[in-house]
């Protein structure tokens, strides 16, 4: 849901002292699953249903970034039987040997993900995870503000006057900077010096335009018109359009950047099998679309399409176009990590 990557490393460091303090970790309780996901990212009724099917009581924390998991998980926090991980972030996770493998391709449900989600460029193998759900990253205009057509990320980047201080802007240096490099055409993670030259000056002619560099309350400074262009994810631009149908997505011509969340185990967890019940829980359709009505993003389970909702399955913001371009990150390494972070350091000086 919430890809955030930059400042990795000083992250990591920085919050490592947080580990342990919250009510999961600790050791596991028996017939509990403690799942650990992004704010606002678990539907309810998923939980019910699993908790009612399999006798097994479910209990949730959450975090709002990558790093305040990967942190947590450094540290030893111990008692987290699943985790929610964004697809840049996996290989960072099984490079440090904080997640173990699960071998999903031979749970029974396994067979009712599309295809290209069985192998997926930062686990091809399927050994260490499962989709959760996927989407897009792009951005969302107030058509009332600014009636023109927009079909490039260029109204974002050199935007017209009338968005002047009213642009919202994820606060992920990652999302920003990859954002960035699509429109420049390069590739995610790109940090040929030039280029990153040219990105900071791009970011920095665009500053006095911003709002408001944040990834939480998009919808709410959207809908209030605090903000009338911002950075979005697709399912975000889609519950933002139910409250405010003068909202459009933007599938900008120049290609757009996708991720998906995924499912894993960490390596110290208690109750591993429960953990794998709940993961071959997630790739029945039917669960698969419980999760997909609460947080309107795609999943990896195309017959999951009959248990939804045309409002949801027919939105704009759930079909890319045919053709369009998305670039999936397996994940920066440390060098595009450090040129990422001394971007995001000048920018917001």
């Amino acid at each position: 849901m919430k890809r955030a990557f930059g400042f990795l490393l000083a992250a990591s460091a920085a919050l490592t002292g947080l580990a342990g303090l919250t009510p999961a970790a600790r050791a596991a309780d028996a017939g509990v699953l403690h799942i650990y996901n992004w704010t606002d990212y678990t539907a309810p009724d998923l939980i019910k249903k699993f908790e009612k099917e399999t006798g097994i009581k479910v209990t949730l924390d959450t975090y709002d970034s990558n790093e305040t998991l990967l942190a947590k998980l450094k540290a030893g926090a111990t008692g987290y039987d699943l985790v929610i991980v964004s697809n840049d972030f996996v290989k960072i996770f099984i490079d440090q040997h904080l997640i173990q493998k699960v071998d999903a391709s031979s749970m029974p449900n396994f067979k009712n993900l599309e295809p290209r989600w069985q192998k997926r460029d930062w686990d091809p193998s399927a050994d260490y995870t499962v989709p959760w759900q996927w989407g897009t990253t792009s951005f969302i205009y107030d058509t009332k503000v600014y009636p023109g057509p927009v079909d490039s990320f260029s109204t974002l980047f050199k935007p017209p006057a009338v968005f002047k201080g009213k642009i919202g802007m994820l606060g992920s240096p990652s999302e920003v900077i990859n954002l960035a490099l699509a429109y420049e055409g390069a590739k995610p993670c790109d940090s040929d010096p030039k280029l990153m030259k040219e990105t900071l000056a791009l970011l920095q002619a665009q500053k006095p335009f911003v709002k408001v560099y944040n990834s939480d309350a998009i919808d709410d400074r959207m809908i209030s018109g605090e903000t009338t262009m911002s950075m979005e994810w697709s399912g975000g631009a889609a519950r933002v359009r139910a409250r405010k149908p003068s909202v459009r997505y933007v599938y900008a011509k120049e290609g757009g950047v996708g991720w998906m969340d995924n499912l894993a185990v960490p390596v110290n967890a208690p109750d591993v099998d429960n953990a794998k019940k709940f993961m071959n829980f997630m790739m029945d359709p039917e669960n698969a679309a419980l999760e997909t009505k609460f947080a309107q993003y795609q999943n990896a389970v195309p017959a999951s399409a009959q248990y939804l909702p045309d409002s949801i399955t027919k939105a704009p913001e759930f079909n890319p176009p045919a053709g369009y371009k998305i670039a999936f990150s397996p994940g920066c390494d440390v060098k595009a990590t450090k040129s990422f972070d001394r971007i995001w350091t000048l920018l917001r000086q």
